[in-house]
């Protein structure tokens, strides 16, 4: 086993990916603070309800034995005693947000086209098989001058395409979206470090429609942008020896 499968095998293990030893390399969730607040890059933030629905989304489809690792608590919002009681100060699910998460897995498994490049295709023959895509895979590779790392929802293989499975507040507003919370810049690192085109499967919370969006140059363009961006401020920040970060100030003409 080599340096790189090494690493990758480490970053295998989500408590290694986001903790400590990935910290080492760049990523996508880096890009925010980069391009707004260099300052806070790396600073421990608290968990959000969002990251911990999100965490359950992708884990009931790509990884449901291991849903046990996540406490449920029978209650309405976050504020009642019973939750506060059970959760023991912890940030837990919801019953409601459980129950909504298991039937927008149901809407995406129920449409043949996306249980096909989520779970693979039925090939007939001798004898028949399903083609098998890869899931949570890590990867790690320099891109600018700097050693980047990502991990895949899905490498689907026979399609050619990193498969991202995202949920949305508006399916309508995504577009939007996917530029303001960074996922063109996503798009652009994955396609570096896997080799193949992005496509995002994306599911409304609330109407549950399903949408899938494509990548086009302009989108990969913009995504480069940002992550050489990025990297400018990195290497000012974190890689300029003698340079104080507490001097840093914005300086711009109204």
């Amino acid at each position: 086993m080599n340096k790189k499968q090494k690493i990758l095998k480490k970053l295998s293990n989500d408590e290694d990916y986001y903790g400590d030893f990935g910290k080492q390399f760049l990523s996508n969730s880096d890009i925010y603070h980069l391009l707004n607040n260099p300052l806070k890059f790396h600073q421990p933030s608290d968990p959000s309800p969002a990251f911990l629905v999100g965490g359950y989304f992708h884990t009931a489809i790509l990884e449901p034995d291991k849903i046990e690792k996540y406490k449920v608590v029978k209650s309405t919002t976050r504020n009642t005693k019973q939750y506060k009681e059970i959760s023991g100060g912890e940030l837990c699910l919801l019953q409601h947000e459980v129950d909504n998460i298991e039937l927008m897995r149901e809407v995406l498994m129920d449409n043949d086209i996306c249980k096909d490049l989520i779970q693979g295709e039925i090939r007939l023959g001798f004898p028949t098989y399903r083609t098998q895509p890869d899931y949570e895979v890590p990867m790690i590779k320099e891109i600018e001058g700097i050693t980047w790392k990502g991990k895949a929802d899905i490498v689907n293989h026979e399609e050619g395409l990193v498969i991202d499975l995202k949920t949305t507040a508006d399916i309508k507003k995504f577009r939007n979206s996917a530029y303001r919370f960074n996922y063109d810049s996503q798009a652009y690192i994955y396609r570096q470090l896997f080799g193949y085109d992005m496509l995002f499967i994306v599911i409304d919370k609330t109407t549950h429609q399903i949408g899938m969006f494509d990548c086009s140059p302009q989108f990969y363009e913009s995504g480069k942008e940002k992550v050489r961006m990025a990297v400018e401020v990195y290497d000012l920040f974190f890689k300029t020896e003698g340079f104080d970060p507490k001097q840093y100030f914005i300086n711009e003409t109204l």
